[in-house]
């Protein structure tokens, strides 16, 4: 069943062009413009580029998924084969199923997002040129990574967002960007090399690196060893991207340092790459080397979910001096540790629940990171103890939308049933209670043990910051000086005045004789252009946790066949 039948060569275009368009639009945005189209502001005109073209690509993304056959979304559609370097029998072969289709269009969203989001609130740094063209390529290579076929394409797929993705943090991010840049491209870049050799090898030993071809003979054409030695190679330089405990720490340094889209991009999709190259290449080519690693991958993964949760309410805690947008980087460890799990256990219902975490994770901590972003523009800091401040207001009674959403964003992380995170914590951990034929399982019901207090966990540190941002907390008055009153606290405390729509900047301390009773100065709420940018992404997170058919009815056959070495 198709929405709206498309011709198969319209297709095949609609992918193409979905693909290629924004790297055609990189290079648009860093010509001259036509005098026509350069405005008042040539800053704002290729700004609106980036709207123009990321737009273009998801009208593209959500035709393509209108002429997808639901029927059958086991089969590869919208392909396209042709033959590149004849001398290695690489081809750039291109195409779609229930897996990559989800992908596809939630990095088509989330990177029209952000890109929406800088028109309106342009990032504070370089050329604007500079910023959109590596959005751009940013979301080309991103869109690359799940549509190719080949394992070579992949892999310069794979590859092709490091580069943006640094200069974004480096030009534009925060304080500390320089080292946090280098500390993303050194770790991604040196796990990369290795998966290289391992792809080679698979590549190699097959004869072929067509992926679809090497999934149907589901490994039986590689020896043990070298299925076991190509999942070490090409794992760890997927376990980076993901990442995976204890290969993280490039993580919160740099979202931390990120500028906001910066952030949203990078935990919304391309952490998702890594994952994916998990489901896409190694379960189906190399079965008898996951199954050789997936305990070792489990025991990480629970790991990772404990890990980041301890983490969190570290920096959630009083007088931590903790940041909101690391807290929320460490929690991703936590949930792409989910992701994981359901992996290894090498299951349909545990792969299902990881490429549903996958989709979830990405809007829910996508419009976190947007929140977050907002809340420092307008504080001026993402100091945890700076936003709780000490009038027991906070978000709550100085800009309550802006507070009611972060607060529906946090519980739909912390997996409240009805909200997308439910799903896919629930469906891994199901997983794991009855794991694939040959893997322990003792071992993966106590890794099941473990993920769940993880959600316990995660419940703990997710209210705390609700409690502490948006409701704010009350200060002893046996720790305030005589002179001061409790409505003085989050103006000493650095908490600043908005200024338009803009960064805010900060204002005088108030003096100290403030009578008690005094109101909290408002923040503003949330602007047109933050509701128009964020409201998709709560919608979504919410059908998706009252439907979740539409997202498994679209991956469980392709995860069946998958699994089966591509027989249906």
């Amino acid at each position: 069943m198709t929405v709206i039948d498309i011709s198969p060569s319209v297709m095949q275009f609609l992918l193409a062009f979905i693909v290629v368009a924004p790297l055609l639009g990189a290079v648009a945005a860093l010509l001259p413009a036509p005098p026509g189209l350069k405005g008042r502001n040539p800053d704002q005109a290729v700004l609106r580029h980036g709207v123009t073209v990321t737009g273009a690509v998801l009208i593209a993304a959500i035709a393509l998924a209108t002429g997808f056959d639901h029927d059958h979304p086991a089969t590869m559609q919208a392909t396209t084969d042709i033959s590149w370097i004849p001398a290695l029998d690489v081809r750039i072969h291109l195409g779609i199923d229930g897996i990559s289709l989800p992908l596809l269009l939630l990095t088509a969203l989330l990177t029209f997002l952000c890109a929406l989001y800088s028109y309106f609130k342009p990032p504070a740094g370089p050329s604007p040129k500079a910023f959109t063209a590596l959005v751009l390529v940013l979301e080309s290579g991103t869109l690359a990574t799940f549509a190719v076929l080949d394992l070579l394409l992949f892999f310069l797929a794979f590859e092709m967002v490091l580069i943006p993705m640094y200069f974004l943090i480096a030009r534009w991010g925060g304080d500390q960007r320089r080292a946090a840049a280098w500390k993303f491209i050194l770790y991604t870049l040196l796990g990369s090399v290795v998966m290289l050799l391992g792809l080679l090898l698979i590549g190699l030993r097959s004869g072929t690196f067509d992926m679809v071809a090497l999934a149907t003979d589901n490994g039986r054409g590689l020896t043990t060893s070298v299925q076991v030695i190509a999942v070490l190679a090409i794992g760890v330089g997927l376990a980076v991207k993901t990442p995976m405990w204890p290969l993280h720490s490039w993580l919160p340094d740099a979202h931390t340092a990120a500028p906001t889209v910066g952030s949203v991009l990078l935990a919304g999709v391309l952490l998702k790459m890594g994952t994916y190259g998990f489901v896409r290449i190694l379960l189906p080519v190399a079965p008898d080397g996951m199954r050789t690693f997936a305990p070792y991958l489990a025991a990480f993964a629970v790991v990772g979910i404990v890990y980041g949760s301890l983490a969190c309410l570290a920096l959630a805690r009083r007088g931590a001096k903790g940041d909101l947008k690391r807290l929320i980087a460490y929690s991703s460890v936590g949930h792409m540790g989910f992701v994981l799990l359901g992996i290894a256990t090498m299951t349909p219902t545990g792969v299902n629940g990881a490429l549903f975490a996958n989709i979830a994770h990405g809007l829910i901590t996508g419009l976190l990171f947007f929140l977050a972003g907002a809340v420092k523009d307008r504080y001026g800091t993402a100091d945890l103890d700076t936003l709780a401040g000490a009038t027991g207001a906070a978000l709550y009674g100085r800009a309550p939308r802006l507070g009611a959403l972060l607060a529906f964003a946090a519980v739909a992380s912390l997996g409240l049933p009805g909200l997308a995170g439910f799903w896919g914590e629930m469906l891994t951990l199901f997983g794991a209670y009855s794991p694939a034929e040959g893997l322990s399982r003792p071992a993966f019901r106590t890794f099941m043990a473990i993920g769940a207090f993880g959600t316990l966990l995660t419940a703990a540190y997710m209210l705390i910051v609700v409690r502490r941002v948006c409701m704010g907390e009350h200060t002893p008055r046996s720790e305030l000086s005589p002179a001061t009153t409790p409505a003085d606290v989050p103006e000493q405390a650095g908490a600043p005045e908005p200024s338009g729509t803009g960064p805010s900047t900060a204002t005088p301390p108030r003096p100290a004789t403030a009578q008690p009773g005094a109101t909290t100065a408002r923040l503003a709420d949330i602007q047109t252009y933050e509701a128009a940018t964020w409201t998709p992404l709560a919608a979504l997170t919410v059908l998706t946790g009252l439907w979740p058919a539409v997202l498994l009815g679209l991956t469980d056959p392709a995860v069946q066949k998958l699994l089966a070495g591509g027989k249906s």
